[in-house]
């Protein structure tokens, strides 16, 4: 049986990572309508592992004889000032994440729940590389500055990136 306080802490993480889901659909949804087709795909997709992320919680706290709570979700921020503010937010999001995911361990760790602790390595793992990217991701857009041109390699870029992603999930 789970750890009260661990259940407690894996369910707030659904909470996290479903809302990361709708947050990264609206900024999707977004992109799309701005015209930025590969920035939508790439966004897309980063909201669908973040809802995958979710469902390896619940699934894990359910699989442990605790009970994970689906929750009801605020609606996300859906106006953007443009590609930058985008990306700012999914940085600043992400890193918030990794904050949350670093207390879940701390309350594992507290609470000597070592197999808890041990499942979320894969998402200590997980944000390393979320940050990395994201970062990535701004640094381009810093090179990018204000050229048009610039913008539409970018959109390509990442709608290139999303189908071989995409490719190699099949």
């Amino acid at each position: 049986m789970i750890n009260k306080k661990v259940e407690k802490a894996l369910n707030n993480q659904v909470i996290i990572e479903a809302a990361s889901s709708q947050a990264y659909l609206a900024m999707a949804s977004w992109a799309e309508c701005n015209g930025l087709n590969g920035i939508a795909m790439f966004l897309y997709e980063h909201s669908d592992e973040e809802r995958q992320h979710m469902l390896k919680l619940v699934k894990f706290i359910n699989e442990r004889g605790g009970k994970a709570i689906i929750p009801q979700l605020n609606q996300p921020t859906n106006t953007f000032k443009g590609v930058r503010d985008i990306f700012t937010s999914l940085l600043s999001h992400e890193i918030n994440v990794t904050k949350e995911i670093h207390e879940v361990v701390d309350v594992c760790l507290k609470e000597k729940d070592y197999t808890t602790h041990n499942f979320m390595q894969w998402f200590v793992s997980e944000q390393i590389e979320e940050e990395a990217l994201a970062r990535n991701i701004m640094d381009k857009i810093e090179l990018i500055g204000n050229d048009k041109g610039g913008l539409y390699l970018f959109d390509r870029d990442l709608e290139k990136l999303s189908s071989v992603t995409n490719n190699d999930s099949v």
